[in-house]
């Protein structure tokens, strides 16, 4: 929960599982200070670890965005998925939105990995910045771990779902991949020929 905050890393489908533990429909249990559970209070403890998780990471984010400021993420951007583009568009939700963008983005999907560094970059207040990463989050947290709980035993179709997207994803990462070498590849080979024509 805690990368997700700042890198898309499928928060849903950890809350998810850990709902799904806490219901006691899963072989394995919750270990809450020390002792095994399932029920409400392992439910609970899930839901707060996720919270808790996700705001650490936030906070992390914001630091990151606050005191690396535009010009980091102007050279250092594509380690956070955040380009010009992605950069301008939530320049532009925190004008609409200001402090509220915190908030809206904490509960909208994928958005949400997004609000951590640029809300730090436009020098949203820390005090309330936090207090709205800890309200989104904990409605994102009981909301997917509660779904997890309502699936209990049907998690295994869920998660088997779930992996045909992991598949997906890998297959267009190597695509992506390949598509950078080829790209490179061609861009050498064009060079070398212009390299000779001009002899």
């Amino acid at each position: 929960m805690a990368i997700d905050a700042v890198f898309p890393a499928a928060s849903e489908l950890v809350m998810l599982y850990g709902g799904a533990l806490a219901s006691g429909a899963l072989a394995h249990k919750v270990d809450v200070l020390g002792s095994s559970e399932t029920g409400f209070k392992a439910f609970l403890a899930i839901a707060l670890a996720g919270t808790v998780g996700y705001l650490v990471g936030s906070i992390a984010g914001w630091a990151i965005g606050r005191y690396g400021g535009r010009p980091f993420l102007e050279r250092r951007g594509r380690w956070f998925h955040l380009n010009q583009e992605r950069l301008d568009r939530a320049e532009r939700w925190f004008a609409r939105w200001e402090d509220w963008a915190v908030l809206v983005g904490r509960v909208t999907p994928v958005v949400r990995s997004f609000v951590s560094i640029p809300a730090g970059v436009f020098e949203t207040p820390l005090a309330r910045y936090t207090v709205l990463t800890a309200i989104g989050s904990a409605i994102w947290s009981f909301a997917w771990a509660a779904a997890g709980w309502a699936l209990g035993a049907s998690w295994d179709g869920v998660h088997e779902g779930f992996r045909y997207v992991d598949y997906a994803v890998v297959v267009g990462i190597a695509l992506l991949a390949a598509y950078i070498v080829l790209r490179r590849v061609r861009s050498i080979t064009m060079a070398r020929r212009a390299s000779d024509s001009s002899h």
